[in-house]
């Protein structure tokens, strides 16, 4: 009785607040106002509160611009997460558009969907990208493509930083910097989740939204750890291998770190 009690208030007052905030963000996006950038942070940090997700940030955001940010993907609840930590605007596959509410939200924070099948499409995208870094908006790049079972990172593309390389030409420095992050989930209810319940948050591509989705809100008690790590410069004469593993590898000493309770160098 008391979990549906609990339930039911967080729905009432996520509904109440998406009713005040959408509509402004929909008027900001209407006329490209730079409230659109800040409006997202305050809405994920109540949705947060209110799904019993409790953030613990290790690190800190570069303050240098212009920044994107390469993370790990466990799940949809990263960008509730990162999206309550800083002012931030997401490189997303085309499929997301396309998602039951989650779709619409991505929209709302005015994500970027890269069409990876049409390439000439993917071309004027990616300009957007670099577009948007360029005048400090901050990108947050998955970089493994997909989600995980949150126990590790997969494989990461390096194609998938050729937005960096891009915005270069747009920056009056010449340089991008690209800063990994690792998004772990912890505990459930105080306890460490282990790989046997970090399913709870974790939300590999063969499970189903909404069972997914009624669990996050059943539960009710996740700590998730946010980590910032040592920012790689992204310059005219980078490899993007080199990038691409160095912050792999950063991302996953990260991700391991947490997960085991400490710290690995």
């Amino acid at each position: 009785m008391i979990t549906w009690l609990r339930i039911g208030c967080a729905v009432f007052v996520i509904c109440v607040v998406s009713l005040v905030l959408l509509p402004l963000q929909i008027l900001c996006l209407r006329f490209d106002w730079k409230l659109r950038r800040y409006l997202p942070r305050s809405w994920h940090r109540i949705i947060c509160y209110w799904l019993g997700i409790r953030i613990h940030v290790v690190g800190e955001l570069e303050r240098r611009r212009p920044l994107m940010l390469a993370s790990n993907h466990a799940s949809w609840l990263d960008i509730l997460v990162l999206s309550a930590v800083a002012d931030v605007a997401f490189i997303a596959k085309s499929e997301v558009r396309d998602w039951p509410v989650f779709g619409l939200f991505a929209q709302w924070q005015k994500s970027v969907f890269i069409e990876r099948e049409q390439k000439r499409k993917t071309g004027d995208q990616v300009s957007e990208i670099a577009e948007r870094m360029a005048n400090g908006e901050i990108m947050v790049l998955f970089p493994e493509g997909t989600t995980s079972d949150g126990n590790r990172l997969l494989d990461v593309k390096s194609s998938l930083f050729g937005a960096a390389a891009a915005a270069l030409p747009k920056t009056p420095d010449a340089v991008v910097h690209v800063q990994p992050v690792a998004v772990a989930y912890t505990r459930v209810h105080g306890v460490a989740m282990g790989r046997y319940y970090r399913p709870l948050a974790a939300w590999p591509g063969d499970i189903e939204l909404m069972p997914h989705l009624k669990g996050i809100f059943a539960c009710g008690a996740i700590d998730v750890d946010v980590c910032f790590g040592e920012a790689v410069d992204y310059r005219a004469d980078t490899n993007r291998k080199e990038v691409s593993a160095t912050v792999a590898r950063r991302i996953r000493s990260m991700l391991a770190g947490r997960l085991l309770g400490r710290e690995i160098a």
